[in-house]
């Protein structure tokens, strides 16, 4: 009898969990399931989900990814200001490639010079938040003309009754899911993350791995950026405060292992999705805004330790 409540939690606790939540909300909060909040709350996951599709690939490697908060503030920052100096398009390519950039510096220090992941991405995020306050000067910056630019669209458009960042995240989502299961980059991503020892001496360069995946991280977080600008037609020079951790609860959330190897791009989505539906309904319910940041700490201890659990055969020791 405990194994089988062990298996069953282990398995399927949080997905559980969040359906009494659900329920509990939606007796108390008639407004919570319908159509116009679901949108609204995938609406406002889209950008940390997009951010999370790079970070997944990370992860399964077993790596970290901590500097995507300070970095989506920085895009976010050259998007809207690139826009006013040198229009939409420009300013878009610029910033996927400042995105790319950076996460090419990620992917070299902990890839080929075989840095500690925590610690180099931590670094950046500190680093990253410097070069924001000198980019800025640490002023605010604004889309000049927000009522005249086709820029809007990525974060503010509809098509056909669907927000247009609710589409971007599920398209990058369908791309991001087929390259990790089709592809031989995807296969090599969960041979470093599974067993790296194993993957090198069947040919794999972990190296280059490790670094295409921060790679992908630092893209998703420029098109995370493009749908923040767009979205509040502005950037502070804190907007991103935060995201990283946001994104590293859904991420796990969603199951994929903090030791690498096993995930899904699918589960990320269904584990952010649960993380903003569990915020919306702490609003409705009339909570504090903070409470949602105690819920996201007990979100990650909670999955971490099913994460433990699966691995080891048992939820309690």
């Amino acid at each position: 009898m405990g194994q089988t409540i062990n298996g069953v939690l282990r398995r399927h606790g949080l997905i559980l969990a969040f359906l009494v939540f659900l329920g509990g909300v939606a007796f108390n909060a008639p407004s919570f399931l319908t159509p116009g909040n679901i949108l609204d709350v995938l609406r406002q996951v889209s950008i940390t989900g997009v951010m999370a599709l790079g970070v997944t690939f990370v992860v399964l490697t077993g790596r970290l990814d901590l500097s995507v908060g300070s970095l989506l503030t920085l895009l976010t920052v050259i998007v809207v200001d690139q826009h006013n100096f040198a229009g939409p398009f420009p300013a878009i390519v610029m910033t996927l490639l400042a995105g790319l950039a950076v996460g090419a510096v990620n992917g070299l220090l902990v890839g080929f010079i075989g840095l500690n992941a925590l610690i180099v991405t931590l670094a950046m995020l500190s680093f990253l938040q410097g070069l924001v306050l000198f980019y800025s000067g640490g002023a605010n910056v604004n889309v000049a003309n927000a009522q005249e630019t086709w820029f809007a669209v990525f974060g503010r458009g509809d098509f056909l009754g669907i927000p247009v960042p609710v589409i971007l995240f599920l398209v990058a989502a369908i791309i991001a899911g087929l390259v990790l299961q089709f592809t031989s980059f995807g296969r090599r991503v969960y041979g470093v993350g599974g067993n790296e020892t194993a993957s090198i001496f069947s040919g794999i360069d972990a190296r280059w791995t490790v670094f295409w995946t921060y790679v992908v991280s630092g893209f998703t977080t420029g098109l995370a950026a493009i749908i923040m600008g767009s979205r509040v037609m502005g950037a502070q020079n804190t907007i991103g405060q935060g995201y990283e951790l946001t994104v590293l609860a859904g991420v796990i959330l969603g199951g994929t292992s903090l030791l690498g190897g096993s995930g899904s791009i699918w589960r990320t989505v269904i584990g952010i999705s649960m993380l903003g539906f569990i915020q919306n309904g702490l609003l409705l319910l009339g909570f504090p805004y903070y409470v949602q940041w105690l819920v996201t700490w007990a979100v990650i201890i909670i999955a971490v330790w099913i994460d433990l659990g699966a691995k080891r055969g048992r939820i309690f020791a």
